[in-house]
């Protein structure tokens, strides 16, 4: 990808990861894996035979705990011995609402959430993880996924499926959250990046703009769910199906999901009344 950089597509295109998972092989000597993606040997086996002659891997580092992300860590950690490193474990970073979603057996509508992943080391937000001749700084960047990183490399940040040039991200409750979604994209946007390097897809050149483009693309759905409400809309359901007209069936599942995630911060924000209280078949109208 440049000097220092290599990448690695897993074999798991989808709708939701485009052509794979991307896994990143960091620095020379002693490198950094970030993202081994899905739990498929014959992945692991590209990214050991991506490796140099007298190569080794000394850090696993996985952005958040999606089925297409992180099983693939542990097999790589048995086959070479370095440790997995992460935020925490899959609901590590929830925010309070969405706890209290969770606590109400709300599961599912995503990308699958890897529910045994217990990383080896955790890492902090703002922590400094290096190597033989690599650095990298650890933003905690929640949003599409409550324990995800994002990593700092000199003048490029690995975005994981945060920021992505393809598409916008899923925010699927209660492991996703749209508040801190619009926080983890300003915190990006302080260090003024030259390239994002996402999970999924081409890097991200013009990182501002792209990041501007994805705060208006969420506020603008935030307008349309409200001009929905007022027009006599009031479920999830109802919702999904009028904004999302033209998309393939198996995706309304997911699609549904982001409508909610608008619908519980507009409810955070008091734009917007559940009835009887926040969950997926709720009433919800402008407050």
């Amino acid at each position: 990808m440049e000097p220092g950089l290599r990448r690695i597509v897993a074999p798991n295109p989808s709708p939701m990861t485009l052509n794979g998972t991307c896994t990143y092989i960091l620095g020379t000597g002693s490198v950094a894996v970030i993202d081994p993606g899905p739990a498929d040997r014959g992945h692991i086996g590209a990214i050991l035979a991506a490796l140099a002659p007298g190569e080794r891997i000394s850090h696993i580092l996985v952005t958040h705990a999606h089925l297409d992300h992180s099983p693939g860590a542990p097999l790589l950690a048995e086959a070479c011995g370095a440790k997995v490193h992460a935020f925490g474990p899959a609901s590590a970073g929830r925010s309070p609402i969405m706890e209290r979603l969770a606590a109400t057996g709300l599961m599912g509508g995503g990308e699958g959430v890897d529910r045994a992943f217990a990383p080896d080391a955790l890492i902090a937000d703002g922590e400094e993880i290096t190597g033989g001749d690599w650095s990298l700084r650890a933003l905690h960047t929640p949003g599409h996924f409550c324990n995800h990183l994002s990593f700092i490399w000199g003048d490029a940040i690995f975005t994981g499926d945060h920021v992505m040039g393809w598409s916008s991200t899923l925010i699927s409750p209660p492991d996703g959250d749209l508040g801190d979604y619009f926080r983890s994209l300003d915190k990006l946007a302080q260090f003024g990046a030259r390239t994002f390097y996402p999970g999924h897809g081409a890097p991200v050149m013009g990182t501002a703009a792209r990041i501007a483009e994805l705060a208006a693309h969420r506020r603008e759905r935030t307008a349309q769910i409200a001009a929905h409400l007022v027009a006599g809309a009031a479920t999830v359901a109802q919702l999904t199906e009028l904004i999302y007209q033209e998309i393939p069936a198996a995706l309304m599942p997911a699609a549904s999901r982001n409508v909610f995630a608008h619908l519980v911060e507009m409810t955070a924000t008091n734009q917007v009344t559940a009835a009887p209280e926040i969950r997926l078949d709720a009433a919800f109208s402008l407050t």
